[in-house]
């Protein structure tokens, strides 16, 4: 439990099987709104920030459903979309709670947008006050930074920048990070310490030290996600209760910890007090 009221998880997908996967894709089940009701129980959360997932592509259907069912109180959400999505399209994914979009391109074979979209995207949607969601390597936030830093308007950094092993802190994507964050208009994502650490569950020793570097040099621009249903996680699935666990070792204050788990995200995602 995490103790603080109007805590977020920022970070999870939704799966419904009244939606079909995009061809090629597949869909975790029992991952449906009912099913993360029992875990926000579990964790004490009561807010939530639904991110499109993959097995949809660019079809947000099931992510808008889920901020239909979740409520505009307790629920925003993330979409994917291509440079062709209309107007209509956007306003709709908005008045459904939507506030960002996000550019999944750690794998560009299997993504569904490209790194061109990145850019023209961004501007398209500060009309509507989203941000900018990137998932994206260590090597290419570095590759990347100068496109990333001229970016408008907000910005958010998945899974703590995926910064590959052994290196951690020590690659050049963390002073990238570091920097960006210090602009006021970037956010980090403290979420997903399996991704690039398969050993050492559930106490992810080598991804510690990343944690704790960015929540102590810039905690009120942190945020905590669980990734549930945890889709790259096929055999075994982490705990989501030890995850949430993790972040007293990596912000130690729990001042620190309420910005990043109520405060921050109230602010980046809109959620009343």
């Amino acid at each position: 439990m995490n103790g603080f009221p109007n805590a977020v998880d920022c970070h999870i997908h939704i799966y419904d099987p009244r939606f079909p996967a995009w061809p090629g894709r597949e869909p975790v089940s029992n991952a449906s709104v009912a099913d993360y009701r029992r875990v926000q129980q579990r964790l004490g959360t009561s807010r939530v920030v639904v991110v499109q997932p993959a097995a949809y592509g660019t079809d947000n259907r099931a992510t808008m459903d889920a901020l239909a069912q979740l409520g505009p109180e307790r629920s925003r959400g993330v979409g994917v979309v291509r440079t062709e999505v209309s107007e209509s399209e956007l306003r709709e994914m908005h008045e459904a709670g939507v506030r960002g979009l996000r550019f999944t391109q750690h794998d560009p074979r299997t993504a569904v947008t490209t790194a061109e979209m990145i850019e023209p995207l961004a501007k398209r949607i500060q009309v509507y006050g989203w941000h900018t969601q990137l998932h994206l390597r260590g090597d290419q936030i570095a590759a990347m930074a100068e496109m990333i830093e001229r970016l408008p308007g907000t910005v958010v950094i998945d899974h703590m920048a995926r910064l590959p092993q052994p290196e951690g802190i020590a690659h050049p994507a963390f002073a990238v990070v570091r920097r960006l964050l210090d602009t006021g208009r970037f956010w980090v994502k403290l979420s997903g310490p399996y991704l690039d650490a398969r050993e050492g569950a559930p106490r992810y020793r080598r991804i510690a030290p990343i944690a704790r570097a960015y929540a102590a040099h810039a905690p009120e621009r942190c945020v905590w996600g669980s990734d549930w249903p945890h889709p790259t996680e096929r055999d075994t699935k982490p705990d989501d209760a030890e995850l949430l666990d993790l972040l007293q070792d990596w912000a130690p204050d729990s001042s620190a910890r309420e910005k990043i788990l109520v405060r921050n995200p109230a602010l980046l995602y809109g959620f009343g007090s």
